[in-house]
Order: C-alpha cells, then sequence, then structure tokens
C-alpha cells in the first residue's frame, strides 16, 4: 500500500486520517463490527440500514440491517433521543427519516455520530458515511478500497460493459 502525504493551503502537514472509498467500520457499544461502509463526500448525513422501526412510549427500537444480510442479528435496539428529519435524496426525492446518535469506529478513530434510519437493502454497502463525520477529521481517496466490494463491483461491471459492447 502506498502512502500519500497531502498538505493544507496554508503548506502545514494535515493531522487528517485518509479514508478510501469503502471501509469498514464499526458501532462498538452494539456489538457490531467489521460492516463494509461507503464513503460520500456529496451526502450530508451518514444513513445505515435499519429495519422494523417503531416508536413508542419507551422511544425507538430498530434491528440493524436484515435477515437477509450476513451481517444482521435479532437484536432489537433501542434510543430515547432521536429525531425525526426529510433527507433528500440526489434525485431530488424528499422522505422522513429517523435520526440516531450512535459510536463509530472507523480508521482507528472512535466518534459519536448522527445516522439516519434507511433502508439500504438494494444498496451494496449497508452503511454510507456522509460529510457530518468526514468534515475535519478525514481525506478520501477515491483510490483507496479497503472492503474488497468495489473491487468486485469494478469487475462485475467491466464484465457487463464487455457482453454490451459484444452485442453491439
Amino acid at each position: 500500500m502506498s502512502i500519500k502525504t497531502y498538505k493544507s493551503t496554508m503548506n502545514q502537514p494535515l493531522s487528517k486520517h485518509i479514508l478510501g472509498r469503502a471501509e469498514l467500520i464499526s458501532l462498538p457499544d452494539i456489538d457490531v463490527i467489521n460492516i463494509p461502509a461507503r464513503i460520500d463526500t456529496g451526502a450530508k448525513t451518514s444513513a445505515i440500514w435499519a429495519t422494523d422501526i417503531k416508536e413508542d412510549e419507551n422511544g425507538l427500537s430498530f434491528f440493524l440491517f436484515d435477515e437477509t444480510s450476513e451481517h444482521h442479528r435479532p437484536i432489537r435496539h433501542t434510543v430515547t433521543e432521536y429525531h425525526r428529519i426529510i433527507v433528500r435524496s440526489t434525485n431530488g426525492v424528499s422522505e422522513p427519516r429517523f435520526k440516531v446518535k450512535l459510536t463509530l469506529k472507523i480508521s482507528g478513530r472512535t466518534i459519536i455520530s448522527s445516522f439516519t434510519l434507511a433502508n439500504r437493502s438494494r444498496q451494496v454497502y449497508p452503511v454510507l458515511i456522509g460529510r457530518n463525520v468526514l468534515l475535519g477529521k478525514f481525506i478520501v481517496d477515491v483510490d483507496l478500497d479497503r472492503t474488497g466490494i468495489a473491487k468486485d463491483t469494478q469487475e462485475n461491471d467491466k464484465k457487463l460493459t464487455a457482453k454490451i459492447e459484444r452485442k453491439r
């Protein structure tokens, strides 16, 4: 692995960790480890795949992932501090979501961060890390992928592209 050195605009070395376009993350407070996450500088807020979300007098409860995910465990998580927000996707569609705070471990750093609870069942990565985590702490090098998933996806994309080209 090559190491890159970055300097700030004031010609001073940066004390920011370098992340790739995909990283393995953990949520140590709830014993969730080595979950692949997409690093997205275009997303304002981080998101995590949650299912069976229920709000009642005890707070907000949910499962992380679902039965189809290798990361799913049948543990219902409950939080008492949460917010309702409206999230607008890149295609302009707005949807209401719950936002919760979780302890995140990424690239050796532990950060308390906000996550929206979302259905990410159709996404490659069950977790998306947005600018709310990245700002002031990390630099993203898109050449890096520490999960191996993007490499598989790129190879599949190349095969699909070659197949389409052969049909032309």
